[in-house]
Formats: C-alpha cells, sequence, structure tokens
C-alpha cells in the first residue's frame, strides 16, 4: 500500500510540476522608452509621463508574455544628461513615473541618446526587443554620436529582429528619424491628446511582436487607425 502511494504521489508531483511549466510564460520582449526632457517638452510632459505609465500598465495585461520596460529621459547639460528611471521594470510592478522623478529642461542631444539607449539594450541582447523613442524637436546638442553611428546601430538592431518607432510629440519633422534608417511606417506625429491611446495601442503591438512565432512575425508599425487615434493629421497642420 505504501508502495503504491508514493507512486500516486509521483504523479501527483509530475502533474502539478508539468501544469507549473504550461503556466510559464514562454514569449518574451523587452521594451526600451527613450523619453525627451528638454525644455520644450514642458507643456506636454505631464501628458507624456502618463502615456509612458500607460504603455507598461497595457503591456503587463498579457498573462502569457514575459516582459520588462527600461525609461531611460534625456536633455543636454554641458553634454549628454542621461537617467534612466526604470531600469528593466516588470510591467505587472510597474510603478508610475512623475514629474517628481524627471522634468523638462537643456538641449537635444537625439544622436548622443540614441545611441546610449541601443547600447543597453545590446548588451542584454534580447531576442525581442522594442526600441521607442519619443521626442518633440530635433537633433541639436550632441557631441558623442553622428547620425551615421546612430544608423548603423540601428542597422544591427534591425538585423536582430528587434522592432525601432519614433513618436513626434507635437512634433511632425521626421528628417532626423529618415537620416538614421527608421521607416515610414514606424514614425508617427502625435497630439498632446492623443499619446496616452497611442502608448496603449503601442503596447499592443508589443505583446502581438513578443508573442509572434517566426514563421507569423508581427512587426511594430502604424496604419491608418493608429495615425487617426494620434490625431496625425492636426498636428501636421499646425
Amino acid at each position: 500500500m505504501r508502495t503504491i502511494a508514493l507512486l500516486a504521489s509521483l504523479a501527483l508531483g509530475a502533474n502539478l510540476a508539468g501544469s507549473a511549466l504550461a503556466d510559464t510564460p514562454t514569449a518574451s520582449v523587452n521594451t526600451y522608452i527613450l523619453l525627451d526632457r528638454t525644455g520644450s517638452m514642458q507643456p506636454i510632459w505631464d501628458e507624456a509621463l502618463k502615456s509612458v505609465n500607460a504603455y507598461a500598465e497595457d503591456l503587463g495585461k498579457s498573462d502569457t508574455l514575459k516582459s520588462s520596460v527600461t525609461l531611460a529621459v534625456f536633455d543636454a547639460q554641458d553634454g549628454l544628461k542621461f537617467d534612466v528611471l526604470r531600469d528593466h521594470a516588470a510591467p505587472q510592478a510597474w510603478k508610475d513615473v512623475t514629474s517628481a522623478e524627471a522634468s523638462p529642461r537643456g538641449m537635444t542631444p537625439l544622436y548622443d541618446a540614441i545611441g546610449r539607449m541601443l547600447a543597453m539594450a545590446d548588451h542584454d541582447n534580447p531576442k525581442k526587443a522594442v526600441i521607442v523613442v519619443m521626442t518633440d524637436g530635433e537633433e541639436n546638442a550632441s557631441r558623442e554620436v553622428t547620425s551615421a553611428g546612430v544608423k548603423a546601430a540601428l542597422d544591427r538592431a534591425h538585423a536582430k529582429g528587434w522592432e525601432v518607432v519614433f513618436l513626434g510629440a507635437q512634433f511632425a519633422n521626421f528628417s532626423d528619424a529618415k537620416h538614421i534608417g527608421v521607416a515610414a511606417s514606424q514614425t508617427m506625429a502625435v497630439d498632446k491628446s492623443g499619446l496616452t491611446a497611442t502608448m496603449q495601442r503601442l503596447a499592443k503591438k508589443s505583446a502581438n511582436y513578443g508573442s509572434a512565432s517566426a514563421g507569423a512575425p508581427a512587426p511594430v508599425t502604424f496604419d491608418a487607425e493608429d495615425r487617426a487615434a494620434a490625431k496625425e493629421d492636426k498636428v501636421k497642420g499646425q
């Protein structure tokens, strides 16, 4: 009888272990959000932070995807100032970012900041990554990295299958994005009132990309519905 009980116990343990493994997410994605904190962002700063929080909240709703979100803000104060506010944070345990942690100031060392963020992602080397750049202005203060250097780094990211998107917050000039190799389908102008909806939609696209199989990829691009939600025409008309 003891032998039968022992075998039953072992079988039950095996079933529980199998169930636990089945519940463990196998798909994963790392998100790296680079947020411009330069002085001109002041009028839309609260909405920008709210949209980042909404992205993390919505990404964390998936129970089949292992994900993390890294958030860095940047500006220039006698050189690049690059502050990581959230480092590989689990979306399910996300602590909302507030203006008490960072406020707008300085100029726009866009290339330096993108180069620094891509270096972080390269160090992590995740299988899947989404790089999100949100800015309201053009490059005007980089000292460390040129547009050619950033393009080379982004080419390496694309070669790994990573997704790179460029959001213009109340801004529709994507010449910098074009110069560094970001496709038009992955750039979008976003009105202040459309930031949160845009980042929520981006979270869903990121989750789909992270969960997609190699045979059925789900690239992160912006379609007509996304552009309507972002109120892109309104920004372009300003």
